[in-house]
């Protein structure tokens, strides 16, 4: 009975001690596998970085509005009697636009006219009566008031009639007419508007931060739409204050509307021209990836492959793989691998974004395809489409 049972012990250790050894050795084979197993590298673009000329430039929107720019308004109350202008006239400084009724006042200004021609007399009489002692300073004196008084009736007569006459202040484009004639007109009440539209003002705001790189006769270019600048024009004013709520700056500009094809109150797309700068290396903004921990990009290296290895037979090392299939002894090519190098951004122009820290140049940066990448990651390039390539030709464009 003990036989048996030592034997049926000794059989159950050795089957446990089997299943043990063959879990443990899978394991280990497994574990051999995937640490042995080589990726697949995955294809990206990339490009060479290589230090050029920045040239920064501030790109914002904006308001325009004519450089003159009035609502007529009626000054005196009265009838209007005629209207002497069409909507869309070209008008002159002082042409007549509108005449309110004004035959009451013109009757009185010949009434005011003839007491000045008497009260005048009246007081050269009374200086000559003076002169020969006749007269005493107190007659003299009277004459003169008298005289200041109808004077002053008569500028307030035609102060009046020059209200009721309403002529263009300056030179432009009027609008649609906004009164009839035979309307009673009330003081205030609009007649048209009057626009100086041979040249513009565009106003913007640009951040605090640039408020040093602005300056009075700055160049600047305007448009309607975004990528296409084909007005120019210059700053005019810089607003010494920064609003506290928003933290902008307000900027004046002008510009030339030789077309009139600007108008007031338009949308308007604003670029300043900074001051080139040389040594500066800027990538596509697609090159860099912004996480937590900050922004980086992936830089392609050449790994030497170790001894006996065999090259992948993908993208570009696909022609050492058939060599190696032939039983050529020629080395293996070099593989490439995608490296995470953090960086330190700076200035943004269109699809470009500069790199102050983190890159040299010489080296090879991935432009697209990162979404695919992890750190140490084998890659191929193909740049049949290269971001780089299209952020340039963009940027060309613009300029």
């Amino acid at each position: 009975m003990v036989k048996r049972f030592a034997i049926a012990l000794v059989l159950v250790v050795i089957l446990c001690g089997g299943l043990i050894g063959f879990n443990m050795f899978r394991s280990k084979m497994i574990g051999e596998f995937f640490a042995n197993m080589t990726p697949p590298p995955v294809t990206v673009s990339a490009t060479t970085v290589e230090p050029t000329s920045w040239s920064p430039e501030i790109e914002t929107i904006g308001t325009l509005w004519a450089w003159q720019g009035v609502d007529v308004a009626v000054e005196a109350a009265g009838i209007v009697k005629t209207i002497d202008f069409k909507a869309n006239d070209r008008v002159e400084a002082g042409q007549l636009l509108v005449q309110i009724d004004d035959a009451v006042q013109r009757a009185d200004l010949i009434s005011a006219e003839a007491a000045v021609e008497r009260d005048r007399a009246q007081l050269e009489r009374a200086r000559r009566l003076r002169e020969t002692g006749v007269a005493s300073e107190t007659t003299l004196e009277d004459a003169q008031t008298a005289l200041a008084n109808t004077e002053s009736t008569l500028a307030r007569i035609r102060a009046v009639l020059e209200q009721k006459a309403i002529e263009a202040p300056f030179s432009g484009t009027i609008g649609i007419p906004r009164v009839d004639v035979g309307q009673y007109a009330e003081p205030g009440t609009l007649i048209a508007t009057l626009q100086q539209l041979d040249k513009m003002k565009v106003d913007f705001t640009v951040p605090e931060q640039m408020m040093g790189e602005l300056h009075i006769g700055q160049a600047a270019s305007f448009g309607l739409t975004e990528g296409d600048f084909p007005y120019d024009g210059a700053i005019i004013g810089i607003d010494p204050k920064i609003d506290p709520q928003t933290r902008l700056v307000s900027v004046r500009a002008q510009i030339d509307n030789p077309d009139d094809a600007l108008r007031p109150g338009q949308f308007a797309r604003v670029r300043v021209q900074m001051p080139a700068v040389e040594n500066v290396i800027a990538l596509p903004q697609t090159s860099v990836v912004t996480s937590l921990y900050g922004d980086y990009v992936f830089v392609v290296e050449e790994v030497e492959p170790e001894a006996g290895a065999e090259p992948a037979p993908a993208g570009d090392n696909a022609d050492a793989a058939d060599n190696a299939d032939s039983g050529d002894s020629t080395p293996s090519a070099p593989s490439l691998t995608a490296k995470q190098v953090f960086v330190t951004l700076g200035r943004r122009q269109g699809n470009m974004i500069e790199i102050v820290e983190g890159l040299s140049a010489g080296q090879s940066v991935v432009t697209s395809g990162q979404n695919k990448l992890a750190n140490n990651a084998p890659v191929t390039i193909n740049n049949a489409v290269d971001p780089a390539t299209l952020a340039l030709d963009g940027r060309d464009q613009r300029s």
